[in-house]
């Protein structure tokens, strides 16, 4: 006779073999090679372990095995859940459950479920340990001089990393699950009395609306969900994957985002500004980092507008003054020169996209390739005139100092597309391109903040700690555009005065 099932299915049954039944059933037990159920005794009683393989530590388990297998009846009884879970199992992390929908959703993220005949509830044991690499260095955020360490693809460790600069009892690290198949984890974090609330509310409600199936490709996937401006060519989050930087935002008042499986933690709002400052700014002196900001400014704006200028002024020589007549080539060649500019910025990218999937023992020699036999051959038979490959190269270098990978893909967009203007309709296109760049980021916005403030709004002091690297001890306030709760970040004046008489009094004791 077959045994009627007791209570509701999406409850632990009594009856072991009916939950294993259910996951049996789900997760494809016997057909997948990963999910693995071990059946033991437990005290006289029956039981069984279901886990991951390759999600779970064999060490922990072997000793929780080893420690189950030995007790015996009077160990457990009378009541062998609550002495199980209270007393014989000697671990931190467990908690129970008598949802089914809950424990197997525990389990794919890699933890172990003990269920045991007779009880309505199951044990859910903490024994992950994911596949993972060192953290590392990222190599789009390398500094001469500063820690090593990076973000991987295991979210417990960045939160980790993240929390030892940030030991204060304010930070929160919320958890949600995004993707109704894939069930993603993703942490908000923020420091309490510092992150504007509604600012916390607003990413809290747009990451609770995303609803999708999955989310493979992590916090890309994420950002398109969230941002206001979907089709915008500028980046309207900041990627990092050093945590120095993280916890530097989050002191800010800024929300930080990370998604399990990505080593790239998302802040939130970002600025243009944000885009163009980087870390080695701040671990330099301050007229090194000064001079290194203002070296950066140059190439982001050579990656856009060098080569349409020049293009400009090759196509109206009249506007040159006469010092600068020199600028221009002598002969433009067998192909026009707005059509060697496409074909050089087409190139440069092609050349790029390649080198990322070169192999590195290769990468010299695709290098050479490109430099030598294209572009020298290339002049050669007159398809390029010398002064297009130069700057042409010249827009590639600034390209590559820009600090921000996302920005650095969004400037090339904006090169092709002065490049184009200019061509077609000479210095209207140019002036016409320039006005339609400042209208699409001055009407961009991120998380409510305007894309390029301090400038719109206009906003003296900010802007200026922008354009100079100001000292840390005199940087004493917040971004006012974030609405922070806490505006200081430096001792304030009273303070400042209590450190003066403290040192008065050290002197007249000596």
């Amino acid at each position: 006779m077959a045994r009627k099932t007791v209570g509701p299915p999406e409850t632990v049954s009594p009856h072991l073999e009916e939950n294993l039944d259910f996951f049996t059933e789900k997760l494809g037990i016997g057909i997948s090679i990963d999910v693995l159920v071990k059946g033991l005794t437990i005290g006289g009683k029956k039981g069984a372990l279901v886990f991951i393989d390759g999600f779970t530590n064999g060490d922990v388990v072997t000793l929780i095995l080893q420690n189950l297998t030995q007790l015996n009846r009077e160990d457990i009884f009378p009541d062998p859940f609550t002495k199980l879970t209270r007393v014989k199992i000697p671990y931190l992390e467990i908690e129970t459950s008598d949802q089914l929908s809950e424990l197997m959703d525990q389990m794919l993220v890699g933890q172990m479920i003990i269920f045991l005949d007779g009880e309505k509830e199951a044990i859910i044991m903490d024994v992950r340990e994911f596949p993972v690499r060192g953290p590392e260095e990222p190599d789009t955020e390398r500094l001469t001089r500063g820690s090593r360490d990076g973000f991987v693809e295991t979210l417990m460790f960045n939160i980790a990393l993240t929390r030892r600069r940030v030991r204060d009892p304010g930070l929160r690290v919320e958890a949600i699950k995004a993707g109704r198949r894939s069930k993603t984890d993703v942490a908000i974090l923020y420091i309490n009395d510092i992150a504007d609330p509604e600012l916390v509310e607003e990413v809290k409600t747009r990451l609770d609306n995303i609803d999708i199936d999955g989310l493979p490709m992590a916090e890309k996937s994420i950002e398109e969900f969230i941002v206001e401006g979907r089709w915008s060519i500028f980046p309207l989050v900041r990627y990092t994957e050093r945590p120095d930087v993280a916890a530097m935002h989050l002191y800010e008042g800024h929300v930080i985002m990370m998604v399990d499986t990505s080593p790239a933690a998302i802040i939130a709002p970002a600025t243009f500004f944000h885009h163009v400052q980087h870390a080695e700014e701040y671990r330099q002196s301050i007229l090194s980092g000064v001079y290194v900001r203002w070296i950066r400014f140059l190439g982001i704006f050579i990656s856009m507008f060098l080569a349409p200028l020049y293009l400009l002024v090759s196509l109206h020589p009249e506007l040159l003054p006469e010092m600068l007549d020199f600028i221009g080539p002598e002969e433009v060649g067998n192909v026009p020169l707005f059509i060697q500019f496409i074909i050089v910025h087409l190139g440069i990218d092609l050349i790029r996209m390649a080198g990322v999937h070169t192999p590195d023992p290769l990468a010299t020699a695709m290098g050479l390739i490109a430099a030598l036999l294209i572009g020298e051959i290339a002049i050669e038979v007159g398809i390029f005139t010398p002064e297009v490959l130069l700057y042409g190269g010249l827009t590639a270098v600034g390209m590559f100092s820009t600090p921000s990978y996302e920005l650095s893909l969004s400037n090339r967009l904006v090169h092709l597309f002065m490049l184009v203007v200019t061509g077609l309709f000479r210095l209207p296109g140019f002036i016409g391109g320039l006005v339609i760049i400042f209208i699409r980021l001055a009407t961009n916005k991120s998380f409510g903040v305007p894309y390029l403030w301090p400038l719109l709004p206009f906003n003296m002091k900010a802007l200026w700690s922008i354009i100079m690297r100001r000292p840390v001890p005199i940087h004493e306030k917040r971004p006012s555009i974030l609405k922070t709760q806490d505006e200081d970040r430096i001792t304030t004046e009273e303070g400042g005065k209590q450190i003066g008489n403290e040192k008065k009094g050290r002197k007249k004791k000596k």
